[in-house]
């Protein structure tokens, strides 16, 4: 998954307002205790972490 792709998800799920202030602050045990842009700056993958989010957060299954 291309990151172009990662932040559009994030944006149609969250909104644009919301999926920045999420990526930068929200805190996953999933992420290894990282929030999204850590995860990202880490070196995960873009799907792995679009997967974590999916999970943590409920996305459903049709927006996967």
């Amino acid at each position: 998954m291309r990151l172009t792709v990662f932040w559009q998800r994030m944006t149609e799920h969250f909104g644009a307002g919301y999926a920045e202030s999420f990526a930068r602050d929200h805190v996953m045990t999933e992420l290894g205790g990282r929030t999204v842009h850590e995860a990202l700056d880490a070196g995960w993958e873009a799907k792995d972490v679009w997967r974590v989010v999916c999970a943590v957060m409920n996305v459903p299954q049709q927006s996967r």
